[in-house]
This record gives C-alpha cells, sequence and structure tokens, in this order.
C-alpha cells in the first residue's frame, strides 16, 4: 500500500495530489464526478463563470450529502423499527399459542 503522485484536472487546472494506491480509483472518480457537473451546469445554466460553476458545483454536492445522510438515518430506523416489530410478533405469537 505505497503513494502514487497524481493530478487531478478541475476546471482547466491541474491539482498535484499524493494518494493512497487503494484510493486512487475513488479519487480519479471523483474528480470525472466533478467535472461531469461542471459540464453540465455549464450546459445546463449557460453558466461561465468558473468560480459560479464551482460554487454550484459545491452546492449540489452539500445537498446530495445532507439528502444521503437523511437516507442513512432512515435506513437504521426501519432496522431498529422491524426488529421491534419481529420481537412484538413473536410474543404475540407465544402469547397465542400457550
Amino acid at each position: 500500500m505505497g503513494e502514487l503522485s497524481i493530478k487531478i484536472r478541475i476546471v482547466d487546472r491541474d491539482y498535484p495530489m499524493r494518494v493512497s494506491t487503494d484510493d486512487q480509483d475513488k479519487v480519479r472518480l471523483a474528480g470525472k464526478q466533478l467535472s461531469d457537473k461542471i459540464r453540465t451546469f455549464k450546459e445546463q445554466f449557460g453558466v461561465e463563470d468558473k468560480q459560479d460553476l464551482l460554487a454550484m458545483v459545491a452546492f449540489d454536492s452539500a445537498v446530495e450529502k445532507v439528502n444521503n445522510s437523511e437516507l442513512e438515518i432512515n435506513h437504521a430506523l426501519d432496522s431498529v423499527l422491524l426488529a421491534k416489530i419481529t420481537e412484538l410478533d413473536s410474543l404475540v405469537s407465544s402469547a397465542l399459542s400457550d
């Protein structure tokens, strides 16, 4: 598990960074997704200013993260509720069979 020096291109600029070999694919994918979002916003809204594009992508990514966090919380609650319902079902079934 060594480190690699790679460059990620964001809005016509190269950003050199050192990443572990395990994280290289994730970092490159994140860079590609960022570039894709920038291109999408540029085409969709006709925005040319690089700072505005980066701000829009940052905001969109923050909203995405909040949504994912809410989904994770809801999933955890669903798991707890399912466990409780299963426990209650078991108790009721046992009481009815007595």
